[in-house]
């Protein structure tokens, strides 16, 4: 028989720093999970992307087990990550922060396919698009993907 959902948290945490310490401890001590227990296996499923920071949906059952899905790191976090700024703009309609080209728009598209509500690659770019426009990034260069209306 399967176990009963008793909750869903849903975190982002730097790949290998999961720790007690807010937002994991509060978060999970409140459901009755172990904490110490959810960061070791975090930790040592995220060793290899040491850092970075990544969604994790855990679900907590009503015997206080739990089991976690990491995904793909946050579109923003990743065009933050090749253009080499620090934060989006304030204003993106006014002032533009960065450029970033279609190629590495499609690379990060691709990157997130698994975690996006899309079925095409066309689809996933103008998305993550969509989030660099929202930054303040500017899209140049190479061919646009082209969408059906």
């Amino acid at each position: 028989m399967a176990k009963e959902v008793a909750a869903l948290i849903k975190l982002q945490i730097k790949g290998g720093a999961a720790n007690p310490a807010p937002p994991v401890g509060p978060a999970l001590g409140a459901k009755g999970v172990n904490i110490m227990e959810f960061c070791k296996q975090y930790n040592a499923r995220t060793q290899d992307k040491p850092g970075k920071v990544l969604p994790c949906v855990i679900t907590v059952y009503s015997d206080k087990s739990f089991d976690f899905i990491i995904k793909t790191p946050p579109a923003a976090i990743q065009i933050m990550e090749s253009t080499k700024i620090k934060k989006g703009s304030s204003t993106p309609n006014k002032s533009k922060v960065a450029n970033i080209s279609w190629d590495q728009v499609k690379t990060i598209a691709e990157d997130k396919m698994a975690d996006m509500n899309c079925f095409t690659i066309d689809a996933a770019m103008t998305m993550v698009a969509g989030t660099a426009r929202s930054m303040g990034v500017t899209v140049k260069g190479g061919d646009a993907p082209i969408t059906k209306k």
